[in-house]
């Protein structure tokens, strides 16, 4: 069975637990990392020497980064329809789970730190402003893909992409800062929310 290291509440190990309820496949996780197993382990070392939750143990097979996580779980299972064989349409999905991870990702770090983490290091009023102007303005990229396609971000039909950028639609939303109007985004919210998937490990309460 599918073992995966890493807390529930991690946004990243939520990837994988929502990709898993999508494939329908069964596993095992243990708590590691903030507040359980200390990640800084020998054991969980040997296994991510970045010291980074999650990790996924299929069979002896050990593998780590969550975005890499999900495409192999849907590869494995020959999940098509979620991760395309087709050059062009695998592409439109990959650019926009990359996309999640070096320019969302980035954009949200210091306003989630500040109102969500309550980090000391994170209460600059000026430094706070900015942080929550550019988390703003690559949603607003994000609106205008979805005003597009209306549906979802790599196109007409859910696709793995939705499922980094989906918790990360739920994290902005779950982030006390003043959020403008992007009716798209709203609407791409609830439509991820008719998944039972999003409703367990995205729209669950947590950031």
């Amino acid at each position: 069975m599918l073992r995966i290291l890493g807390r529930a509440s991690s946004i990243n190990v939520r990837k994988v637990l929502w990709a898993c309820a999508e494939l329908d496949l069964p596993f095992e996780r243990e708590d590691w990392g903030t507040g359980f197993n200390p990640t800084s382990a020998p054991q969980f070392l040997a296994l991510n020497p970045n010291a980074m939750v999650p990790v996924i143990q299929d069979d002896d097979f050990t593998l780590w980064e969550s975005n890499t996580i999900i495409r192999y779980l849907a590869t494995r299972h020959q999940a098509w329809a979620l991760y395309p064989t087709q050059p062009r349409a695998r592409a439109g999905v990959d650019q926009w789970i990359d996309w999640q991870a070096s320019d969302l990702n980035r954009s949200w770090s210091y306003a989630f730190m500040s109102r969500v983490r309550h980090s000391p290091a994170h209460q600059d009023p000026d430094a706070l402003a900015a942080g929550c102007a550019e988390w703003a303005r690559h949603m607003r990229i994000l609106e205008g893909r979805l005003a597009t396609t209306r549906a979802y971000v790599a196109g007409e039909t859910f696709s793995l992409a939705d499922i980094p950028i989906g918790l990360s639609v739920n994290r902005w939303f779950e982030t006390p800062i003043e959020h403008p109007h992007l009716p798209a985004v709203q609407d791409y919210y609830e439509r991820l929310s008719e998944r039972a998937g999003f409703r367990l490990h995205g729209r669950n309460g947590q950031p």
